[in-house]
C-alpha cells in the first residue's frame, strides 16, 4: 500500500510556508503542536493496517465462499447416508420380525422403535437366536451407521469452521474501520491547522497588498501631477493577467500489447476513480480488487486477495518488470498494483486518493508475477 502522502503533501506544504512566514501558531510554553512528521507517519501507519486487514478480510471471504460449497456437497452426501441406512434398518427389522413371528417379542418392539443407530444395534444384539443369514444385516447397518457418523461430524466441523470464518470476518472489518476512520481524523484535524494557518497568511498578505496599493496610489498622484504640466496623464494599457488554465497531466503512454496491454489499458482507464476497502468496481476498487477487474479484462481469472495473486502466474524479478505484471509490497504482502512501463506502477493504495500512477518502487518491494 502506498503510504498516504498526496493528500498530506498539500496540507504540508501549507504548513511549512506558513511556518516560514510566521503565520503558525505563536510558540508557548502551555501548548505544543504535534509534529507534522509524527502525524502523517501515524497516517501512512494507519492505512497500511487498514489494507493488511482489508485483505485478510478478502482472503477470509474466499475461504468461507469454499467453506460453505464443501458443506452443501457435505450436506447433500450426509442425506444420502441417512438413507441408506434408513433402508438397511428396515430391511433388519423385515428380517427380524420373520423370523421371531408369532412370538412375544419385546427386544423386537424396542428396536422398532428406537431411532439411533447405536442403540439400535445394541438393542438387535441382544436378540437370542438371531441366525448367521441374518448376521450380515447387522454388520451391513453398523457400517451404514459409521459412515452416517463420520458425515455428521464432517459437517460439525464445517459448520464450525464457518462460524469462525464470520466471526474472523466481522474482526477484520471492525479493524478496518477503525483504522481508516482514525486515519480520516487526524487527516481532518491537520487540514483544519493548514487552513487556518492558511487564512492568517492571507489576511496579513491581504494588509500588505493594501498598504502598499496605497503608497503607489500615493507616489502615482505625485507623479501625475508632476507630468500634467508637460503632457497630461494617459490610462496606462492594462495587461493581460490572466492565468493560464492549469495543464491536464496526460496519462503515460504504455508500450503493451496481447493480454498484458488490455489489462494495463483497463487499470488506467480507472486512474481518478475511488479507492474503497472491498471494492472491485465499477467505479471503486481496493488494491486487489483494480488488478483483478484489470486482469479479467484479458481473459485471466484472478482471486480477490493480494497474497493469493502473488500465489499465480510466473515468477518476475525487479530487474524483469514488464507492462501487466502484477507487482506486491509489504511483508506479509498487503498490496498489489500493476506495472504499466516506465518504473510505474498503476495502483489503489489507500481512502485518502483515487487510483493514480506511481513510480514502481516507492514502497518495500516485496515480488512480482506475471499472470497468464
Amino acid at each position: 500500500m502506498l503510504n498516504g502522502r498526496k493528500r498530506t503533501a498539500t496540507i504540508l506544504a501549507t504548513l511549512c510556508i506558513t511556518a516560514l512566514s510566521g503565520s503558525m501558531l505563536s510558540a508557548s510554553p502551555t501548548f505544543a503542536e504535534p509534529d507534522i512528521e509524527d502525524v502523517q507517519a501515524r497516517v501512512d501507519s494507519l492505512y497500511e493496517q487498514a489494507e493488511q486487514a482489508s485483505e485478510r478480510y478478502n482472503d477470509a471471504q474466499i475461504d468461507l465462499k469454499a467453506s460453505r460449497a464443501r458443506l452443501a456437497a457435505l450436506q447433500a452426501d450426509l442425506g444420502r447416508q441417512r438413507d441408506k441406512v434408513e433402508q438397511v434398518r428396515s430391511e433388519v427389522v423385515t428380517a427380524v420380525v420373520a423370523q421371531y413371528q408369532g412370538q412375544a417379542l419385546s427386544s423386537t418392539t424396542q428396536v422398532l422403535l428406537s431411532d439411533d443407530p447405536d442403540a439400535f444395534l445394541d438393542q438387535l444384539s441382544a436378540i437370542s437366536g438371531f441366525n448367521d443369514q441374518r448376521a450380515q444385516m447387522m454388520a451391513d447397518f453398523a457400517v451404514q451407521a459409521e459412515q452416517l457418523e463420520m458425515r455428521e461430524a464432517a459437517s460439525k466441523r464445517e459448520l464450525d469452521k464457518i462460524a469462525e470464518t464470520e466471526a474472523q470476518l466481522a474482526e477484520e472489518k471492525a479493524e478496518i474501520d477503525d483504522k481508516a476512520s482514525e486515519a480520516g481524523e487526524l487527516l481532518e484535524r491537520l487540514e483544519e491547522r493548514a487552513a487556518a494557518a492558511a487564512a492568517a497568511a492571507a489576511r496579513r498578505e491581504s494588509a500588505r497588498a493594501e498598504a502598499a496599493a496605497s503608497r503607489d496610489a500615493d507616489r502615482a498622484a505625485a507623479a501625475a501631477d508632476a507630468a500634467a504640466v508637460a503632457a497630461g496623464a494617459a490610462d496606462p494599457a492594462t495587461p493581460d493577467t490572466a492565468a493560464p488554465a492549469p495543464a491536464t497531466a496526460a496519462l503515460p503512454a504504455v508500450a503493451a500489447s496481447g493480454r498484458a496491454g488490455a489489462a494495463v489499458q483497463y487499470a488506467l482507464a480507472q486512474v481518478g476513480d475511488a479507492y474503497v476497502y472491498g471494492a472491485a468496481g465499477e467505479s471503486a476498487f481496493d488494491c486487489s480488487g483494480l488488478t483483478m477487474r484489470a486482469w479479467a479484462q484479458a481473459g485471466v481469472s484472478l482471486p480477490h486477495s493480494s497474497s493469493a495473486q502473488m500465489s499465480l502466474g510466473s515468477p518476475v524479478s525487479s530487474s524483469a518488470l514488464a507492462p501487466g505484471d502484477l507487482v506486491f509490497y509489504y511483508s506479509p504482502v498487503s498490496h498489489v498494483a500493476i506495472y504499466i512501463g516506465n518504473g510505474q506502477i498503476a495502483q489503489a493504495a489507500n481512502p485518502s486518493m483515487p487510483v493514480h500512477i506511481a513510480p514502481v518502487f516507492s514502497m518495500p518491494f516485496s515480488g512480482a508475477v506475471r499472470p497468464g
